[in-house]
């Protein structure tokens, strides 16, 4: 009865005094004993005030009702598709709104109640994954922002695929710790892209020139990534790098020199389409042939599968003899080889080129690491 006389006065009353009553039903059916049929008036009322055209009567509904686990779940879905203001008070707190809801609203709401749902304590995977799926910048940024969402590895990689080429998406991924591997090697490779297109390094140094400074730059970034990467992200580096023809010659010989033994064994395995066991026996422990033939069979050439099997020969006499210095310079010794039987193919000659410039560079950062060791020493 009582609720049935707060509809007449509804009907008459000034938005301001049915904003104040709204928020007093809302409060009264969380906690107050009413009766079951009056509960049930009550939730009829506030069905009906979702309707009201003053926005301020909706608000005091979500002030009062936001916070419970009492309060009608369909009362709450319909106040997060209401104005900015009341919606944000529904998506951000209510704890009856599921995930279900969530992707529901994300689907069929604006950009701005995709942002809400991204900022919202304790997202669930499920609702960030929608959100990487359909998100625009704006929204996924609000996403890796919220430091309480739970958002999958896989989720992340798709992220990065969407939106990659944005410097602060990037720059929020790469911060992350939990970023995939794979992932983290598509970023580089977009920054990479940024760098070849940038006009004003094109104009200074000039395309040719950038263009190989970058994928210099980009392979280094790589093999990097490659010797931090866990074992259970490395066969998925691998992959991503094999799908996109990145698993090259001079790039395979790069992580070798560079000790990525096992993302080496990794990346022939996934060429060669043969059982890791054996692959990594062959390297392991088989004769200078059975590396050649093994090699070989991830499309390697016969005229630089040799310097290949040398490369792995040189890392077993290194890790056997556990000689610091020998697993230093490997790409000095494998150039020492060569200096006494040069090769004679081009294709060889090439790939010594890359190992010497390696060498170089490796000299040029044990010298560095000389130097500061010297003055931390002197300080």
């Amino acid at each position: 009865m009582i609720v049935q006389a707060f509809l007449r006065w509804v009907e008459t009353a000034k938005s301001g005094d049915r904003a104040r009553a709204a928020n007093a039903l809302a409060r009264a059916y969380l906690r107050s004993s009413m009766a079951e049929d009056e509960r049930r008036a009550a939730k009829v009322a506030m069905t009906y005030l979702l309707d009201d055209p003053s926005p301020r009567v909706r608000l005091g509904l979500a002030e009062a009702l936001a916070d419970s686990a009492d309060a009608p779940r369909a009362i709450m879905v319909s106040l997060a598709e209401d104005q900015p203001e009341i919606a944000s008070l529904a998506i951000l707190r209510s704890p009856v709104l599921t995930d279900s809801d969530l992707v529901d609203l994300a689907g069929r709401g604006s950009s701005m109640t995709r942002m809400f749902i991204a900022a919202r304590p304790q997202l669930g995977r499920g609702v960030a994954a929608a959100l990487a799926e359909i998100g625009d910048m704006d929204e996924v940024l609000v996403l890796l922002e919220n430091p309480s969402a739970e958002i999958s590895r896989l989720t992340l990689k798709r992220v990065a695929e969407r939106h990659g080429r944005e410097d602060r998406i990037r720059a929020l991924l790469l911060d992350r710790d939990d970023l995939p591997a794979d992932a983290r090697q598509l970023l580089v490779q977009f920054v990479t892209e940024v760098l070849t297109g940038f006009g004003l390094v094109q104009a200074t140094i000039g395309s040719r020139r950038i263009e190989h400074v970058a994928r210099e730059a980009g392979a280094t970034a790589t093999i990097t990534i490659a010797g931090n990467v866990s074992p259970e992200d490395l066969p998925a580096l691998v992959d991503h790098l094999r799908t996109s023809g990145r698993l090259t010659p001079a790039f395979l010989m790069h992580s070798l020199c560079s000790g990525r033994t096992d993302f080496f064994a990794s990346s022939v395995v996934a060429l060669s389409g043969l059982d890791e066991r054996r692959v990594r026996s062959i390297l392991a422990t088989g004769r200078f042939h059975s590396v050649r033939a093994l090699l070989e069979t991830t499309g390697l050439k016969r005229e630089v599968s040799p310097i290949f099997v040398e490369a792995i020969m040189l890392w077993r006499n290194a890790i056997q003899s556990a000689a610091g210095s020998e697993m230093e310079n490997i790409s000095a010794r494998l150039l020492d080889r060569y200096r006494k039987t040069p090769p004679a193919s081009e294709a060889a000659w090439k790939l010594l080129d890359m190992v010497e410039k390696l060498s170089i560079m490796e000299s040029r950062r044990q010298a560095r690491d000389y130097a500061s060791g010297l003055a931390l020493a002197a300080a």
